[in-house]
Order: structure tokens, then sequence, then C-alpha cells
């Protein structure tokens, strides 16, 4: 039997049209005058035109990185280089970890760090953000239970007080538009179905510092060499995402559905907001560690993931659970099912009854 792929959010599957379009790419330097040259800085110019289509932004607002993780550090290290350090810079407890580390790397070196906390469903309080905050960070949907953030009303407030935003929209743009009116916008390839790469909107009239020094290559943003094919692959899952986000986004909702009254029927406490992606379903199981639900689960054939092991095979419990108040015999078994644009309803079904049978055959932990 093919093996079941419910971890769609820790990395998702790469998308046929990224595999077309990568194939027979040109190769050539983009900063080279010679017609390879010229080739491949064709190819980088029509991905950055066509990323920036279907995010409804001006091709000169978009910055092609390598991650994810890089979009979100050139964009918190690179704005507050420009801040007075007496300007505060404000995240939540639950938000994606390059946030939480970049913050509390800031906070070393001097600035003022405010990491606020959260409710029970992992949602920001748009009234952590005060009067001197100079910087705001937030997610467009939690990564871990899928929490969708309350964006548009972070943005007025931290516009309000004349602070500039950063959206960490790494988890989400495949299931729902991205607001406007953020001055940041960090996006990544892998969980776009583009399987590498990553890509970083700044506002036009927003300037940042770089993080790597060099060429003039992306605007003066990023020095480097250009990696063409990984800026092709992004451009055309965000493409892919703009066209086809409505219709998959019914299918998951309704497989997450299922998935989540399976859960609950085998007396799980689910977990995330009433406003989520929905793709995802996310439990605790009490007694039990999210680490042996995996393994089990892995051996009958279906990729899952928890909170506890979300960060290179930690097995640390979940920061998103803690911040949301569950205690820590809670937040180690934890467990996240997430389809994809791939996933069947026949994979679902199939899931749900290895599902039951783990859980079964491997007992709770006095």
């Amino acid at each position: 039997m093919k093996r079941i792929y419910l971890d769609d959010a820790g990395s998702a599957p790469i998308l046929d049209e990224v595999r077309i379009a990568l194939h027979d790419l040109a190769h050539g330097n983009p900063s080279s005058p010679h017609s390879e040259g010229r080739a491949a800085r064709a190819v980088l110019d029509g991905a950055r035109d066509m990323a920036a289509s279907a995010l409804g932004v001006q091709r000169t607002e978009i910055t092609f990185v390598a991650s994810g993780t890089e979009a979100v550090n050139l964009a918190l290290f690179g704005a507050a280089a420009r801040l007075p350090k007496r300007g505060a810079i404000v995240t939540w407890a639950a938000e994606h970890q390059s946030v939480l580390a970049a913050a509390r790397r800031l906070q070393i070196l001097g600035y003022d760090v405010v990491i606020a906390g959260v409710d029970h469903e992992a949602r920001a309080d748009p009234d952590a953000i005060g009067p001197d905050t100079a910087l705001v960070s937030v997610g467009l949907a939690n990564n871990e239970v899928g929490t969708v953030q309350p964006v548009a009303e972070v943005i007025q407030r931290a516009h309000d007080v004349g602070a500039l935003v950063h959206l960490d929209a790494c988890a989400g743009p495949r299931w729902m538009r991205i607001p406007s009116g953020a001055d940041l916008v960090s996006i990544s390839g892998h969980k776009l179905g583009a399987g590498r790469g990553g890509l970083l909107f700044v506002r036009d009239g927003v300037r940042i510092d770089p993080l790597l020094f060099g060429g003039p290559q992306e605007w003066g943003r990023r020095a480097g060499h250009e990696d063409v094919p990984s800026a092709t692959a992004v451009a055309n899952a965000l493409h892919a995402s703009a066209e086809h986000r409505n219709e998959r986004s019914r299918v998951a909702l309704r497989q997450s559905e299922a998935l989540r009254t399976a859960l609950s029927g085998l007396g799980a406490t689910l977990t995330g907001g009433t406003a989520r992606l929905p793709n995802f379903a996310t439990c605790v199981l009490d007694g039990r560690r999210g680490e042996d639900m995996l393994l089990g689960l892995d051996l009958a054939g279906v990729a899952a993931s928890s909170g506890s092991a979300c960060a290179s095979g930690s097995l640390d419990p979940s920061h998103v659970l803690l911040a949301m108040g569950l205690d820590l015999e809670q937040a180690l078994g934890s467990l996240r099912l997430t389809t994809g644009w791939a996933t069947t309803d026949e994979d679902v079904a199939r899931a749900i009854g290895l599902l039951r049978s783990v859980l079964t055959r491997t007992p709770a932990r006095a």
C-alpha cells in the first residue's frame, strides 16, 4: 500500500507546475552579459513578474532569498537596523521559532523586545502593540495548530502608532490570500510546494539593511549569485496557489473535518482556533507521547508530525502549546495531521483506520 503523507505543513510535496517550470531551465549567471547570462536574467525577471502578479504587488518589491527563515531574518534584522533602539519590537509567544529566535537576538543586541502572550487558541492580541512600538512581527497563521491570526487588526493598530509590520506568511498562502497592508512579508518555498527558495516582500518606500554584503543583486537587499531555479520554483508555486487555493481549500476542509471527528472520537482534545487553516487537524492525547504516536504511524505507513518533535527532531514540548496554556504532559502528547493538494479522500479514510489501530496497539504511558 502506498504511504499516506499527512505532514503537508512540515513540507509540501513539489507541485507538478514547479517540476515543469524547472525542466531544461537556463543555467547562466544572470549578472553576466553573455548570451547565457541574458537568458538566465530573462528567466529571473519572468519569475519576479510572476511572483509579483500572484501577490498583487510591484516587481521591485520582490526579493528572492534562500528560505523562509532567511526571509524572516532579513525582515527583522534589516528593519531593526534602521529603527531607533528606544522603539519596541513586538511579537507573540506562539510565533515560529525563526521569529522568536531573531527577536531574542535583537534583545541581546540592546533592542526593547516584547514577546506577548496568546490566548488558548494561539491567537495574538493586537492590544500588545503600544504607543512606543516601532516594529511588529505576526504570523499569517500558526504553523503548529493552524490558527489564523487577526492580521488586519494587528496591521491597523501598528500603523496607527507609526510601527512597521512584518507578516510571517510562511504558513498558509496556499490556503488563503495574504492580506494587504503589511510592510514586509516573508514566504517559504518548500511550504508552498516549490521545494526550495523563499521570498521577502518589501513595500515600496521601506528601507532595510541587508544580511549579506557584496554585489547589488536583489535591489541591494541580498548580495550574491541569484538562484534562478529557486526563484522560478517559488514564483510558479505562488502562481499555482493563486489559481487553485479556493477549490483545494474546500477539499482540504472536508478532509480535515473527517480527521478531527475521528481524533475526537479517540478521546483526543482538539487544538487550534475556530478560524484555522483548512488542512489542519491537531490535538493532544492524555497519557500519550508524540514520538510514540509518530513512530507507530510511520511504521503503519502514515507520515505525521507532533509539536513535541517539530524542531530538528527535538523531543522538547511545543512552545506553541505551552503558550496556549496547556500543561507539560499535554504538550508532550500532541499530534498534527495536515493534508495537502494531493491528499485523497481514500488517503484520509485509510489514515483514520490506521490511527485507530496504532493508538490501540500503543498503550498510554502511566
